[in-house]
């Protein structure tokens, strides 16, 4: 693949401003460009005479200019350019806006072909603003009627015909270069063409069944290539640490309460991997509140029996000391010396755990980030957990290896166990967590509240007030979400009196300010993203420890956070949530033993809205809610940010190419067993692919 890796700039017909222009669009090199694919298509190649046109129809015709163009000014900022054309079969009054270089463009008596929406009033055709080129010209390589066009995402100093050109000339560059990624065998046993015929045809289709034909060699090509680099990440992690399976009877015994079945079934897949001799990477997921923690305090005891220690991951100060309490409660008792390391602490205090790690007195550490920290030694660290959507990157494993007292260039890391609240589609989780075994808690513990879930317009805004008002008065505390403030209103928060005024379009400042006034007996905070983490934590902490009665605040508190006291959610604006997340912030209510509910409030009339507050109110199993939200809104939307390392899919769907995705990853396993590291000349093409995608994940992980 080493000519793809040349510069843009050695390309025919790309000069500095054009190269700048691509390279804003991430394309840099020969294999960016040619694999830069449209976003979308014009199919252009029905040609029919003037007269046959109906209304409303976009096609092309081919015609004579009948007159000389004429350019009327009609106004400052209105120029037109108006002419007649003909064919055989009817005439054709052709009109262009703002384009008054087409008077010199066009000629009478010439022929062209235009394309574009045609209008017919009686016996009268028009056509405003048609694309259009020379006859002659509409047989060229690069023409832009009479055939399927491609549309490309633009940049500024960028326009469609140069960057077709731009294209164009690159595929030329390296006709009969372009190394095949898939085997032979893939292609034959899934009837894919050859690469270098689907670059040109989903560039330059002929027609619309080779488009079809590239674009599923692409999504295949795609899918298939992050199934090998996934699965080769697979065959490398291949030796672990052996912590000997155990009887978790004497474990279960000690607890207030008996375990579900599914949290058993989940320490049973674990614990066989922490025993196998090969690296755990697993991922657990769980719905809100379906006790995933109760699963790793498990393996955090089989851990320390094998005479080896744990650490304990989770992304807030304020979710690791909870982890740090419901952990202690579940091992202390055994005999496990559980300590807690966090960014706030008093330099004295971090240098106490950190002794204690050193020198043994700790079996497990729970933190935040800073167990990542320079100097940080654990030395016979076997387990890392991580929590809520915390994936280990290639450095971060390396760091926890160096923290074990391993040398970084060993195949004996800590093993990683993964959790997260976000269920996620199968077919989502083979994408994403490819290269992790999946467990999961689909059921409830004994005693989890059910959260009766409402969907109201802001109409009842004085009715949820005086149920604010009712709850809080019974001890309770309550939840309010408002959306995240977009970019362009950036200085909203601090400047309240710009929002224009009506419920559905208050930032999190302006709500709590406005239930301060009309709940004046409350007490109610107010948390967003802007605020510097130290000051979150302390509002966090006040609603933790009953201080408030009411949190008003943006998706900040959507992971994690433990307060069984609070039973209304209240969620403002909710059509601008996604199902997962509006699924996430249902969560943070029904902890305790009190009746809680979500009310979801929204003017939204559109389908789309209607339909998805149909399916909170209808269910709480969040694996449903997910299939339903990918569905709905597609891969891209499902995190609201890429935090899972996904890779961006240029081409696949994964809420549609679900069938190709499983059959590639078939292919992928089945070539991966034969070749594992894809060392054979053959595979040379597709090794360097997976090794490129491979550093992109990774960058993106760390």
């Amino acid at each position: 693949m080493e000519p793809f890796r040349q510069n843009i700039r050695t390309i025919k017909g790309i000069g500095e401003k054009r190269a700048q222009a691509l390279n804003k669009l991430g394309v840099f090199s020969l294999f960016d460009l040619i694999s830069f694919f449209p976003r979308r298509y014009e199919d252009r190649s029905t040609v029919k005479p003037i007269a046959l046109v109906q209304d409303g129809e976009s096609v092309c015709i081919t015609a004579v200019v009948a007159d000389e163009p004429r350019l009327s000014h009609i106004r400052r900022g209105l120029d037109l350019v108006r002419l007649r054309a003909y064919d055989d079969s009817a005439e054709v009054s052709i009109t262009y806006f703002n384009q008054s270089y087409v008077k010199n463009q066009l000629h009478r008596g010439q022929s062209y072909r235009f394309y574009g929406r045609m209008e017919v009033r009686g016996r009268a055709r028009s056509l405003t603003n048609p694309v259009f080129e020379p006859e002659e010209g509409a047989k060229d390589r690069i023409s832009v009627t009479g055939r399927i066009v491609p549309v490309y995402r633009l940049s500024a100093g960028l326009q469609q015909k140069g960057l077709r050109q731009s294209v164009r000339y690159g595929l030329d560059s390296c006709r009969g270069r372009i190394p095949e990624v898939l085997p032979l065998s893939v292609r034959e046993a899934f009837g894919l063409p050859e690469a270098e015929e689907a670059y040109k045809s989903i560039h330059f289709p002929e027609d619309l069944s080779a488009l079809e034909l590239a674009r599923r060699r692409f999504v295949f090509e795609e899918l298939f290539v992050l199934s090998c680099a996934l699965g080769a990440r697979q065959q490398t992690d291949r030796a672990g640490i052996v912590l000997p399976k155990l009887d978790f009877n004497a474990f279960f015994a000690s607890l207030p309460f008996s375990p579900t079945a599914a949290q058993r079934r989940a320490i049973d897949e674990a614990a066989a991997d922490l025993a196998s001799g090969r690296r755990m990477s697993r991922l657990l997921q769980g719905d809100v509140g379906s006790g995933k923690t109760l699963v790793a305090a498990a393996l955090v005891w089989q851990c320390v029996r094998a005479g080896c220690r744990a650490a304990f991951m989770a992304p807030t100060e304020i979710l690791a000391e909870q982890h740090y309490r419901t952990l202690s409660g579940f091992l202390a008792p055994l005999g496990v010396r559980v300590g807690l390391l966090t960014g706030s602490l008093r330099a004295s205090e971090k240098r106490q755990v950190r002794e204690a790690m050193e020198n043994g007195t700790l079996d497990l550490v729970i933190g935040t980030h800073a167990l990542l920290s320079d100097g940080v030694r654990f030395p016979g660290l076997a387990l890392a957990i991580t929590d809520e959507q915390h994936r280990f990157g290639v450095e971060q494993r390396s760091r926890f290896g160096q923290a074990a007292g391993t040398d970084p260039d060993s195949d004996l890391f800590p093993h990683v166990y993964v959790m997260s609240a976000t269920p996620i589609p199968r077919t989502l989780a083979l994408i994403i967590y490819g290269d992790l075994s999946l467990s999961a808690l689909d059921e409830l513990p004994p005693g989890r509240q059910k959260v009766d879930t409402f969907s109201v317009g802001s109409a009842y805004h004085p009715r949820l007030l005086a149920f604010i008002r009712k709850l809080c008065n019974e001890g309770r505390q309550v939840f309010v979400v408002c959306p995240k403030v977009e970019e362009e209103d950036a200085d909203a928060e601090a400047a309240p009196a710009a929002v224009p005024e009506g419920p559905a379009l208050l930032s999190a400042v302006e709500y709590a300010d406005r239930l301060r006034r009309e709940l004046p007996e409350l007490r109610i905070g107010c948390v967003h993203g802007k605020m510097k983490s130290a000051d979150k934590d302390a509002v966090m902490q006040q609603m933790l420890s009953g201080e408030l009665d009411v949190l008003v605040a943006t998706t900040v508190i959507e992971v994690g956070v433990d307060i069984p006291n609070a039973a209304l959610m209240l969620v403002e604006n909710a059509d601008r949530f996604g199902l997962s997340q509006l699924h996430q912030l249902r969560g943070r209510v029904g902890r305790g033993q009190h009746k809680s509910y979500c009310v979801l409030v929204t003017d939204s009339e559109s389908e789309d809205a209607r339909s998805r507050m149909k399916i909170m109110c209808e269910t709480g199993d969040g694996f449903k809610i997910a299939e339903e939200d990918l569905r709905l809104r597609g891969p891209g939307d499902f995190f609201g940010s890429r935090q899972h390392g996904l890779p961006e899919m240029h081409v696949a769907d994964l809420g549609t190419d679900t069938e190709t995705l499983l059959k590639s990853k078939e292919a992928a396993d089945r070539l991966l067993a034969e070749d594992p590291a894809l060392s054979l000349p053959e595979h040379a093409a597709l090794r360097e692919r997976v090794l490129l995608l491979t550093e992109k994940m990774d960058g993106t992980l760390n």
